[in-house]
């Protein structure tokens, strides 16, 4: 919860910030190469309960949920935002040479589908180049945010050329400075996207 809170209060402090925590869903995600259905109806469960709550809008934090959250923001009134979508459609103002840092493989294939879907709606031949650095989330786990964001930064170096870099998840953007450090692309986050976008739905 720690970055997209430090996100709103860089972005929008005056915003009133509500978490609902499910700590289970990642680890059963990790578990199942296919978003199962018993998944899908938990994120969905999780947006009705948000929207009943009062919420004006909805921001789901983890990067491996995508579907589920589209069906729930094709049926709420709010605006119920993927983790990415606003990191993505930043990423394509920046370029056509698209890399991305993850460090939790079951999302990595729905993100990048996600991304390409939004290239292809946008009528832009984007490329995108991922570089998975599992050791990263393990450190983090392990309570070891410094080795983290040090083997982010090194991975980082892998895209260098690229127009803009974007750190997959939401627990990744605590890397941000150690990889503008190393690199002279533009460095996106998710949660600071995130929150500049829902700022300009709600404005």
């Amino acid at each position: 919860m720690q970055p997209i809170e430090e996100a709103f209060r860089e972005h929008w402090p005056q915003a009133e910030v509500t978490h609902l925590l499910e700590d289970s869903l990642s680890p059963d995600r990790a578990q199942d190469l296919l978003l199962v259905p018993a998944l899908h109806s938990r994120i969905n469960m999780l947006a009705d309960y948000a929207m009943f709550a009062g919420a004006a809008a909805i921001l789901f934090t983890c990067s491996a949920f995508g579907e589920a959250i589209e069906a729930a923001t094709a049926r709420l009134p709010v605006p119920v935002l993927k983790p990415n979508e606003a990191m993505f459609e930043a990423a394509l103002d920046c370029g056509k040479s698209i890399g991305m840092l993850a460090t939790f493989a079951p999302s990595v294939e729905s993100m990048e589908r996600e991304f390409r879907d939004l290239a292809a709606a946008r009528g832009v031949a984007a490329r995108l180049e991922t570089v998975l650095v599992s050791d990263a989330m393990a450190a983090l786990k392990a309570g070891d945010a410094a080795s983290h964001n040090r083997l982010l930064a090194e991975a980082s170096l892998r895209l260098a050329r690229c127009d803009c870099i974007m750190l997959a998840h939401f627990s990744t953007s605590r890397a941000l400075s150690a990889v503008q450090e190393r690199v002279a692309s533009v460095v996106l986050t998710s949660p600071s996207s995130a929150v500049l976008k829902i700022r300009r739905q709600l404005a």
